[in-house]
């Protein structure tokens, strides 16, 4: 195994060498729970990679959505360039489940869109496992989803070397089994053709493309190329072609899976008719009949993951293989990989969640005759299923809950950020006379040239609050829900700008959202109880204002709650840490200072995230010379930028609609 190697200018500081040596040395000992709780700024991201380096274990990364997934991917990218740092999430850049309302007799058929440029990926993942063990796989819950027996995986490959001798013919019907298409016109991902006695392929996890000369039944010379310049890269001796899809199965696997789906339907068929379910028993006999057609004649059908169980040879309840399983194994057999758990507070909960969701579901298509029972076996893994496959787990979360620090043998703490930057001051102050008191405050900040962010529990009172304040001659706006998608990004930046003092907001704590000039943070109604006033909503509140020197938050109350109490607490305990550490050092803090005219670009940048990694990863996948291809890109491309606006991240939704108007000056697409 090459070893993992981190490449960075910097060096650990301030409590980082700390946390590194010991949950490296807990890895070690073979401690299965341990926690890394990071205040935002202290770099927990070069903390986990100097812990893979220290442990050199190959390691999966989970966070909870693509957004950060896809940050931390370039980040392990950059501090890893030697070895294969890879990204797995779901691939749809639409999802609509199959499903059956039964109040409203309504089927909902199955709908999707697929961003080509992600499956890519996630093929290239599954090929790195089988290929390499130095791997970095950075993952959403995706990972817990059924994939392929990773056997039966590393089994369908097409290999070939220069001198060897093949069949032509046996080979093309090889890539036809791993679910290739052949085209002799266009050679795009995931196809192959021949011309003579040239054969050209374009595996579905590589950028390049493979040509094979052939003498006769020789391998002559094999080449890697650029399939948009035809320009030769390389000559290899070898090559290895991995499936085009993740769930394949050998042909003589589906045919043998044939007659346990045609015994399940005759159960399931005299059941539901024994039952008085003569339309459900026969609707389900229509379709069972179709899909094995399909199965018998081409080896594949449309929802062959509904038949995964019996196709992989796998009992009822039993769990399916996942992203997991591909991971490597010590010699007895135990998970051989490191786990890292990013924002555990948020990801674990959704981890737990999905099994139920998706049985819920599933259930209904099952009672009325929809799908076999065995579809309830293509789900993602329980959480004590997901648990047992993983081997040392580090939970990294500024806030981490119960779950996590009961698990742990301990709760390791960076709380230095190397700026130097400390919490802010919190003051609590009673609810009567607080406009009066906000308007003080807001003043205060304006002759600072500071801007400042009042947090309300609704829409109605963030209108009423922004009316209010523009009357006493403030310059304020409000986000919520209900405004424009693309009209957000305007307002962040014209706050940042300085063309008004004061947002008022709802929840402004999510991803994106970095505003280094904001120095006063009033959070209305502190000693509400709900999700939105809970321990861990304050302690990310009141990191908002951990950007500017002189950050400083105000609590509207009028009694202490145990939540408003301990994120006191806690934060002066922060506090007082780092201006510790300031005097210890020297450091005087200063507030980080970012280019408002750059955000666009650096989020442009960044918009890799959700779906694509970058605009021009995804404009890859389609040529724009061409009217139809166009028109698909725009429509990938409007899926990503929506996908980024319901995330609440506008400054990249906005870079995709300035992609977007030059695509359609390009042509008229969409």
């Amino acid at each position: 195994m090459r070893p993992f190697e981190v490449v960075s200018p910097f060096s650990p500081a301030g409590d980082q060498e700390q946390a590194i040596s010991t949950l490296a040395r807990g890895i070690s000992a073979g401690d299965r729970f341990q926690t890394l709780q990071g205040v935002t700024g202290s770099g927990k991201t070069f903390t986990m990679a100097k812990i893979i380096e220290a442990v050199q274990r190959p390691t999966l990364i989970i966070s909870h959505n693509k957004t950060l997934a896809a940050q931390l991917f370039r980040e392990f990218k950059g501090f890893f360039p030697h070895n294969a740092v890879e990204y797995f999430v779901s691939y749809y850049d639409y999802y609509q489940p199959e499903a059956y309302v039964a109040s409203r007799d309504l089927y909902i058929e199955k709908d999707a869109s697929i961003n080509e440029e992600i499956e890519r990926m996630r093929l290239s993942a599954t090929r790195s496992l089988m290929e390499r063990e130095d791997v970095i796989i950075v993952a959403t819950v995706s990972c817990i989803y059924g994939l392929a027996t990773p056997e039966v995986y590393r089994k369908m490959t097409a290999q070939f070397g220069v001198g060897e001798r093949v069949d032509p013919e046996a080979l093309l019907r090889r890539f036809v089994e791993l679910q290739y298409e052949r085209n002799d016109a266009v050679l795009e991902r995931g196809r192959f053709r021949r011309r003579g006695d040239t054969l050209e392929i374009y595996p579905a996890y590589l950028e390049e493309a493979y040509r094979v000369d052939l003498d006769w039944d020789r391998v002559e010379r094999i080449r890697r190329f650029d399939p948009v310049s035809g320009a030769f890269l390389e000559d290899l001796d070898r090559a290895v072609i991995y499936p085009a899809k993740q769930f394949v199965m050998p042909e003589d696997m589906v045919r043998s899976a044939l007659s346990s789906i045609k015994e399940e339907l005759a159960e399931r068929y005299a059941y539901l008719t024994g039952a008085g379910k003569t339309m459900e028993a026969e609707r389900l006999k229509t379709r069972v009949e179709y899909d094995l057609e399909m199965l018998n004649e081409m080896g594949y059908c449309t929802g062959i993951e509904n038949y995964s169980a019996p196709l992989a040879g796998r009992k009822p309840g039993d769990p399916p293989d996942t992203l997991i399983d591909y991971l490597p194994k010590t010699p007895g057999g135990a998970p051989g990989h490191l786990t890292f758990i990013d924002e555990s507070h948020v990801t674990l909960s959704q981890v737990g969640a999905m099994y139920a969701g998706d049985r819920s579901r599933k259930e209904n298509l099952v009672d009325y005759g929809f799908r076999l029972p065995c579809a309830l076996d293509n789900r993602p893994l329980r959480y004590d299923e997901f648990e047992a496959r993983l081997g040392p787990v580090v939970f990294v979360s500024a806030t981490p809950g119960k779950t996590e620090t009961d698990k742990s043998v301990r709760v390791v703490q960076q709380l230095i950020r190397p700026t130097g930057l400390p919490d802010p001051e919190i003051e609590v102050r009673p609810s009567e006379g607080q406009m009066e008191d906000i308007y003080a405050e807001v003043q205060k900040r304006i002759k600072a040239g500071e801007r400042s962010l009042i947090l309300t529990l609704t829409k109605k009172m963030a209108e009423d609050l922004t009316d209010y304040l523009s009357g006493l001659g403030l310059k304020v706006r409000y986000i919520h829900s209900e405004v424009e998608t693309i009209e957000r990004v305007e307002i962040l930046t014209a706050l940042r700008a300085g063309e008004f003092d004061v947002l008022v907001g709802i929840n402004l704590l999510r991803e994106g959202i970095d505003l280094p000039e904001v120095s006063f943070i009033a959070i209305l109604d502190a000693d509400k109880i709900g999700f939105l006033r809970s321990l861990t909503s304050l302690v990310q509140i009141i990191g908002r204002a951990a950007r500017n020197a002189a950050g400083k938050v105000i609590m509207y109350a009028d009694r202490m709650s145990d939540a408003m109490e301990a994120a006191i607490a806690e934060t002066r305990r922060r506090r007082e840490i780092q201006i510790a550490y300031n005097r210890e050092w020297g450091i005087t803090p200063a507030t980080i200072k970012k280019e408002v005219a750059s955000i666009l670009e650096r989020r442009a940048e960044e918009a890799a995230g959700a779906v694509g990694l970058s605009i021009e990863a995804l404009k890859k996948s389609y040529n724009t010379l061409i009217p139809a291809q166009r028109k698909q890109l725009v429509k990938a491309l409007e899926a990503e930028m929506l996908e980024y606006a319901k995330l609440l991240e506008f400054e990249k939704a906005a870079a995709i609609r300035d992609e977007l108007e030059k695509l359609r000056n390009q042509g008229g697409a969409g």
